[in-house]
């Protein structure tokens, strides 16, 4: 039995000086202090990522990855605001993906480490579109229809782990998968794909709910008449992945979708790639080569298109603090709350949450420096 610990701060919403009491990985207590003990960090509900293909140089797409490295990109992620993530496997060949997940579900047994902040997983395809525009730089040659068994497999590796699914839901047995897949307490997003009006009413239906970095996975010309960005909004009921970095999303298209979406189905990933976290050059993301320039914009060279990103967490909330023109603390929820609502997650800033939580102290010229709290 671990001993209890506390941490003191403001808390993010109220303003109040607070003590929260931790003991055997769970807040146990949260005290308000007396207005004489003064702090000037802020204490919030932590911030999660459950889109993170890689980060600080380590390519969560390959082979064998080590423990060190899962946990060096693990180091990074907290120093840079992320208290957990859903590590992101991409389109490959069936088994191999299996392989993959089979050995950093392994990784996460070995390590306190990785167990106490990998909160679940992500599986971005193979169940995608092949269309030019809508695959992104996912791989159509090993693309399929998704199957009742692929679910078994993927619940038979991740044991009760919370899973996330990436679909493109006109792909043949596609309804049944959704409905088998929420029956396994797995959630179901749909991103790279073109699927037409019906279609999506019918993924809801079935039971997808949410859409995985919207305005991504799209050609960069869309028919304004119809096209999948229209489709997806009407109406806009779906939980919406957004990339807060102002390349994804212009920042114009990004106070649009803030306004017709409502602000409690909004969260906010990075899609962050081996390249985040580090400095501009050349990186490796599934075996492809991917060149990130000083701007943070990820690209195969030559070509125009976007291949993940290179976003810090805590640049997030500040770039879309600057878009919005609001301030950080009111849009912290779509990193933290919100998806972990969505996700299941038993996480906040409230008695009976897991001891996980952000804390912030604001610094001149608007920047903020990020600690984490976890077990």
């Amino acid at each position: 039995m671990k001993s209890a610990s506390f941490i003191r701060g403001r808390h993010w919403k109220s303003g109040k000086s607070i003590e929260v009491v931790f003991e055997n990985g769970w807040i146990r207590e949260i005290h308000t202090l007396p207005n004489e003990v003064a702090s000037s960090k802020w204490i919030l509900p932590p911030w999660i990522d459950c889109q993170v293909n890689g980060y600080a140089g380590i390519d969560f797409q390959q082979s064998g990855l080590t423990q060190e490295a899962m946990e060096h990109a693990t180091w990074a992620l907290k120093k840079d605001g992320c208290v957990g993530f859903f590590p992101t496997l991409i389109t490959c060949p069936w088994q191999e993906m299996m392989d993959r997940l089979t050995h950093l579900k392994a990784l996460t047994k070995k390590s306190s480490l990785l167990s106490n902040h990998i909160l679940g997983w992500h599986l971005e395809g193979p169940f995608l579109s092949p269309e030019t525009g809508y695959r992104g730089a996912h791989d159509p040659q090993c693309m399929e229809d998704p199957k009742p068994e692929h679910l078994e497999h993927i619940r038979s590796i991740t044991e009760v782990d919370p899973v996330l699914l990436t679909l493109a839901p006109e792909r043949k047995g596609s309804m049944a998968f959704i409905r088998k897949a929420k029956k396994l307490g797995m959630r179901v997003s749909l991103g790279h794909t073109n699927a037409d009006t019906q279609t999506l009413h019918e993924a809801f239906k079935a039971g997808a709910r949410a859409l995985t970095h919207l305005g991504n996975a799209c050609p960069q010309q869309l028919d304004r008449h119809d096209n999948i960005l229209l489709r997806a909004l009407d109406p806009p009921r779906w939980i919406t992945g957004l990339i807060p970095d102002g390349i994804h999303l212009s920042p114009t298209l990004f106070r649009c979708l803030h306004r017709w979406i409502p602000a409690s189905q909004i969260y906010y990933t990075t899609d962050a790639m081996a390249a985040a976290g580090s400095p501009p050059g050349r990186y490796q993301i599934a075996g492809l080569e991917v060149e990130v320039g000083a701007d943070q914009v990820v690209r195969q060279p030559g070509q125009s298109n976007f291949a993940g990103s290179a976003l810090k967490p805590i640049d997030g909330i500040l770039r879309a603090a600057e878009m919005l023109g609001k301030n950080w603390k009111d849009l912290w929820p779509h990193g933290s709350l919100i998806p972990s609502k969505w996700l299941g997650l038993p996480l906040g800033l409230k008695v009976g949450c897991k001891s996980m939580c952000s804390m912030v102290t604001e610094l001149p010229q608007g920047k903020l420096h990020v600690e984490s709290h976890s077990p």
